[in-house]
């Protein structure tokens, strides 16, 4: 599978995207959200989804991972295409979707083009355990403070790769970032020190 394409935004709509890599073209089928986070760009970095079907090859590309993700939970629900779950993410950035989902809200996803109320069910039914999952991780990047995002992520992969449990890994460095929020200049290699004491 093809993780992302990074290249020259040649073409661009509000349900496609061409993308130029080393002289290759890029097809790239993406959802309104997608298109707003490239929207002034004439260059980037996309995540990619290839579906095969018998008549094509489709590439479906996203703005992060976390879209990329929820694409995946919503075409794994039975009567949940690929077109189907990009415009369900057209309406609603991922967050709000999970949140919606999590929440068991029925209304909210029959507002959706093509979604009627059994799909809306099936979706909460089949998603509803999993998402909460996805919405932790939401919550858990939200409490940490904005810039931190990478180096956060690169220290609890350390943590992790020294035998660390995850969920113990982020909580500690998320409580260090918290208080160190006066200090914007931690690096990687302090919040590993710092989190080893309290692991």
């Amino acid at each position: 599978m093809i993780d992302y394409i990074k290249g020259d935004i040649v073409e661009l709509s509000p349900a496609r995207m061409v993308m130029d890599c080393c002289g290759v073209g890029y097809e790239i089928h993406i959802s309104l959200t997608t298109y707003g986070a490239y929207r002034n760009q004439s260059s980037g970095k996309i995540y990619t989804c290839e579906v095969i079907r018998e008549d094509a090859r489709l590439l479906y590309g996203f703005a992060t991972r976390e879209e990329r993700e929820v694409f995946l939970l919503l075409i794994s629900v039975s009567g949940v295409g690929p077109n189907t779950a990009r415009m369900i993410l057209s309406s609603m950035p991922p967050a709000e979707l999970i949140d919606t989902i999590a929440a068991g809200n029925e209304q909210v996803l029959t507002t959706v083009k093509g979604i009627g109320s059994k799909t809306a069910q099936r979706v909460i039914v089949d998603l509803k355990n999993k998402v909460k999952t996805a919405a932790g991780k939401a919550s858990d990047s939200a409490a940490v403070a904005p810039g931190y995002g990478e180096t956060a992520d690169e220290a609890v992969s350390a943590l992790v790769m020294l035998g660390f449990q995850k969920a113990a890994s982020q909580k500690a460095v998320q409580t260090i970032l918290k208080k160190s929020s006066g200090k914007p200049d931690i690096t990687v290699e302090q919040l590993i020190k710092t989190a080893l004491k309290m692991l």
